[in-house]
C-alpha cells in the first residue's frame, strides 16, 4: 500500500484549506467593521468634530484606518497568498504551526491595537490635562506593543511563504 501524500492532498488539506478561509473571513468581518466605522465618523457632525478637533481625537483616525488597512486589506492579502503560492510551486506550505500562529498573532495585536487606539482617543478628548496624557501615553505604549505582535505575526509570514517556495514542507 503507498502511503505518499501527494502535494495537491498537502495543498488540499482541510486544515490548511480553514485557515485559509479564516483569513479571508476575517477580511470580510474587518471589511464591514472599517466601512461602518468610517460611515459613522463621517456621518455624524458631532462625531466629526470631535475627531477633528479634540485633543488626541485623531487616534480614533488612526484605528479606523488599522482596521482597514492591517484588517480587511492585509488579510486579504494573506488569504490570496496562502491560496496561491503553494498551488504556484506545486508543494504545501512550509509550516501549518507557523499559518496558525500567523492567523491568531495578527489578529490579537490587531484588535488591541484599535482598541487601544479607541481609548486612548475617547479619553484623550475630553481633558488634555496632564493625568489625561500620562494615561494616553500609557495606552500609546500598549498601542506600541500590540504592533510589534502584528509585525512579528508579519514576519512568520513571509518567512513561511518564503520557505515554502524555496524548500518544501517542514518535517513537523
Amino acid at each position: 500500500m503507498n502511503t505518499t501524500v501527494t502535494p495537491a492532498a498537502g495543498i488540499n488539506h482541510p486544515e490548511y484549506t480553514r485557515y485559509t478561509l479564516l483569513f479571508v473571513y476575517a477580511c470580510i468581518t474587518y471589511a464591514i467593521i472599517g466601512f461602518s466605522w468610517g460611515a459613522i465618523m463621517g456621518g455624524f457632525p458631532l462625531l466629526r468634530m470631535y475627531v477633528d478637533t479634540a485633543p488626541h481625537g485623531r487616534l480614533i483616525l488612526l484605528a479606523h484606518g488599522h482596521i482597514n488597512l492591517l484588517g480587511w486589506v492585509e488579510m486579504a492579502i494573506f488569504g490570496a497568498i496562502y491560496y496561491f503560492i503553494p498551488r504556484l510551486v506545486n508543494r504545501p506550505i512550509y509550516s501549518m504551526k507557523l499559518v496558525k500562529i500567523h492567523f491568531w498573532m495578527h489578529n490579537v495585536g490587531l484588535v488591541g491595537m484599535v482598541l487601544l487606539f479607541t481609548t486612548a482617543g475617547v479619553i484623550g478628548g475630553y481633558d488634555p490635562g496632564p493625568e489625561v496624557e500620562a494615561t494616553v501615553n500609557r495606552l500609546m505604549a500598549g498601542v506600541g506593543l500590540f504592533g510589534t505582535m502584528v509585525l512579528l505575526a508579519n514576519i512568520i509570514w513571509g518567512y513561511n511563504i518564503f520557505k515554502t517556495g524555496k524548500s518544501g514542507t517542514n518535517p513537523q
